[in-house]
């Protein structure tokens, strides 16, 4: 079976699959801390099968015989909340921009569904914000899992769940452990390198880029000798996400490579940003690019979908995240869209945004704007 990867940030590369990866990854997905699908459940996978083999869910639902109902053409929120009600679905899984279309679904629709079934929802493609995890669980009951994993991973590469020894921990505590990508899958090896060539401390703070290497780990792409420097020749695949890795082997997206904001010589997080916006209350969705700046290389700018009848600004935005980061992260900028563009895998295309707003600081700071003015957010 070959899939190709979504191409947010790229040429989509073809990824090869052997008979023995998908039976072993199967395997993997099945073990009770992972998805635990059993006989007994009824899933869904709102993932395209072309994106990694619809994560994987149509193999481990077939080996453990579960009952599998398939989304058809009708993704649109209240489609979908209709059939997990109808068909009793225990297990679904899609990428966050799903989700947040049947959170506000639901928010405005309270009482209308009784979705109880569901016991599970394993969400991954891009990083989940915990405010996505917190508003289903406290207003809806649902419980999101957060999965991490690529196509070149067949795909699943780690998920995050609650452990024993957080089971007493508080509610904040298990929401912001719940809110990173989780421990690695059983046989799936993980360390992360630094710019410098060295590896980085499992301390939670020291970030680099996540290598991986285990049993359903492609070793090469498919016809494109250009990218053959993705993958070392002991089996090592360079993942092109920047992590951190604490002392129990947690790994927390931090970012893309190509995603990061590099001002100032320091990096900054849009992911980590992207998160606390959604807690905006006047925020719907909302991407955190980053543009050229004349002085500082990049600056962080947030791309915001409003809620209905809303209308955030830059002071807004910048009052609500100054809390939580350093005066240097906040955005320069904040441009109201009416929505985001998404790849046929629903994930947001960042990589568009950047090409139809990659002048904006820069007339900014030419026209003497106060967005050009940093001395308030220097990275010095």
């Amino acid at each position: 079976m070959m899939c190709y990867t979504s191409g947010t940030t790229g040429r989509p590369k073809g990824v090869l699959y052997s008979h023995r990866s998908l039976c072993l990854h199967t395997l993997g997905t099945l073990i009770s801390d992972v998805t635990g699908i059993t006989e007994r459940d009824t899933v869904l996978a709102v993932v395209p099968m072309f994106h990694a083999n619809a994560w994987g869910m149509p193999f481990s639902a077939a080996v453990s015989g579960a009952r599998q109902v398939m989304p058809g053409p009708h993704l649109d929120a209240a489609s979908l909340v209709e059939l997990f009600e109808g068909e009793r679905v225990t297990m679904a899984a899609g990428v966050p921009t799903i989700w947040l279309g049947i959170l506000q679904y639901l928010d405005a629709n309270p009482t209308r569904h009784d979705l109880t079934p569901l016991r599970r929802m394993l969400v991954g493609g891009a990083a989940v914000p915990e405010p996505l995890i917190r508003a289903f669980q406290d207003r809806h009951g649902l419980h999101i899992q957060q999965g991490w994993g690529m196509t070149e991973m067949s795909p699943v590469g780690s998920v995050s769940k609650v452990t024993s020894d957080l089971a007493d921990a508080s509610s904040d505590v298990q929401f912001a452990y719940r809110a990173k990508a989780g421990l690695p899958l059983p046989f799936v090896e993980i360390r992360a390198r630094r710019d410098d060539g060295t590896l980085a401390a499992w301390d939670g703070d020291s970030m680099g880029e996540l290598e991986v290497r285990g049993p359903w780990v492609a070793r090469a792409y498919y016809d494109a000798p250009e990218s053959a420097d993705r993958f070392t020749d002991d089996g090592w695949f360079r993942t092109g996400d920047i992590v951190t890795l604490d002392a129990r082997g947690c790994i927390t997206i931090q970012d893309r490579a190509k995603d990061l904001v590099k001002s100032g010589g320091e990096w900054i997080s849009s992911v980590a940003l992207e998160g606390a916006l959604l807690a905006h209350p006047d925020v719907a969705e909302a991407v955190v690019i980053a543009l050229p700046h004349p002085k500082w290389d990049e600056r962080p700018v947030a791309v915001i979908v409003p809620r209905a009848g809303r209308a955030p600004t830059l002071e807004s935005v910048r009052a609500h995240l100054a809390p939580s980061f350093a005066k240097w992260w906040l955005p320069d900028e904040v441009i109201i869209v009416a929505s985001i563009p998404r790849s046929g895998t629903g994930k947001y295309l960042k990589n568009v945004l950047r090409e139809e707003f990659r002048d904006r600081l820069t007339v900014f700071a030419a026209s003497g704007s106060p967005a050009s003015d940093q001395s308030a957010t220097s990275p010095g």
